[in-house]
């Protein structure tokens, strides 16, 4: 999620673990900072930008780390505060509000390493758009109240409050995404299109429209659907994916970070002498927000160039009005694709 969000997250919960047991203001900044420093690996430049896509969310974002930093960074805060006999709520509050980052962060798409030192294996069931308003602006609202409220419990009440509803929203989103991802495989499977490889992530700000994306061999199909579409079957368009490229230069080390780091939802393109590797779990066709030149094909005993990240063209206005427009359900095209939004599916060729 977006930094400010970890921010509302962390001070939220070490409000709420801390209570009255301290000024509601310290527990507040406390639990606000460390939500805010798993999110600090992004200073960290690995010297390539696919490799610092693949190590963000890595060991900072560890559940037995963060747990582990949790010990000596609570004896730092009750010690500052001279609060050592509330040492333990301190390192409950802020152990909280430091591995509920990651956990929030394993609700987006972008991929969790949440298990590491043990493996580097990325986690994220992506039901959450890394910004939703109707997550986060409770957290701020219930903070704010049990800032300014004098009466005590009736603000810290309200912070409770705020923490509930935005977690039964995680969990909304979840049910949400299993609805949608079973209607998606009804309507794949009527157009007999592949049902095994699907993808089904929230659109920009909103748990009302999802994408999905279902891949099969050198295409991939990409469709949305509103939560007011009422049940009617999806209609998918249809792009290259370039598996011969894939398979050409599938010993590239980018391209197999890419293909691991995605499970297998990216795509491949020639631009010239070199290759164009896209991330599809993020953005919708033809704009993405991880799309990478990799140089030319690499010969024995090439170095390796460094990745160049493409710049994500979209046309935020034209977006905007097609997000209104789908989220009233209305089957109106997505921006960036000229064709007619007309019949079940739709075959396109990938811009080269």
């Amino acid at each position: 999620m977006d930094s400010v969000t970890q921010i509302l997250l962390g001070a939220s919960v070490s409000v709420a673990v801390m209570g009255r047991r301290t000024a509601v203001w310290k527990s507040a900044l406390w639990g606000g900072v460390a939500g805010l420093l798993p999110d600090l690996d992004v200073l960290l430049d690995h010297g390539d930008p696919v490799l610092n896509m693949v190590r963000h969310r890595a060991e900072t974002h560890a559940l037995l780390l963060l747990t582990l930093f949790a010990i000596p960074l609570a004896w730092v805060v009750s010690g500052v505060h001279k609060q050592r006999n509330v040492y333990g709520w301190w390192f409950a509050a802020l152990a909280l509000a430091l591995v509920t980052h990651p956990l929030l962060d394993l609700m987006t798409i972008y991929g969790t390493q949440v298990f590491q030192p043990f493996t580097d294996e990325a986690y994220g069931l992506g039901s959450l758009f890394i910004i939703d308003p109707v997550y986060s602006l409770p957290l701020l609202f219930g903070l704010v109240a049990a800032l300014c409220i004098k009466l005590p419990e009736r603000s810290l009440r309200f912070n409770n409050w705020a923490l509930a509803f935005s977690t039964l929203y995680l969990v909304w989103s979840a049910g949400s995404q299993a609805w949608v991802t079973q209607h998606a495989r009804d309507s794949l499977q009527t157009l007999g299109l592949p049902t095994t490889q699907v993808l089904v992530t929230p659109a920009p700000l909103t748990t009302l429209l999802w994408r999905v994306v279902a891949v099969d061999g050198d295409q991939f199909y990409e469709g949305f659907y509103a939560l007011l579409d009422g049940g009617r079957p999806m209609r998918f368009n249809a792009f290259e994916r370039g598996e011969a490229l894939m398979q050409q230069h599938a010993s590239h080390p980018h391209m197999q970070r890419l293909a691991r780091f995605t499970d297998g939802f990216f795509k491949v393109q020639g631009k010239g002498d070199n290759l164009v590797v896209t991330d599809l779990r993020m953005g919708q066709e033809p704009n993405y927000v991880f799309s990478f030149d990799i140089g030319p094909p690499l010969q024995a005993g090439d170095v390796q160039p460094v990745a160049v990240q493409m710049a994500y063209g979209l046309d935020v206005g034209r977006a905007f009005e097609w997000l209104g427009q789908r989220l009233l359900g209305r089957d109106v095209q997505p921006p960036g694709l000229s064709v007619p939004a007309s019949g079940p599916t739709l075959k396109h060729r990938s811009p080269s």
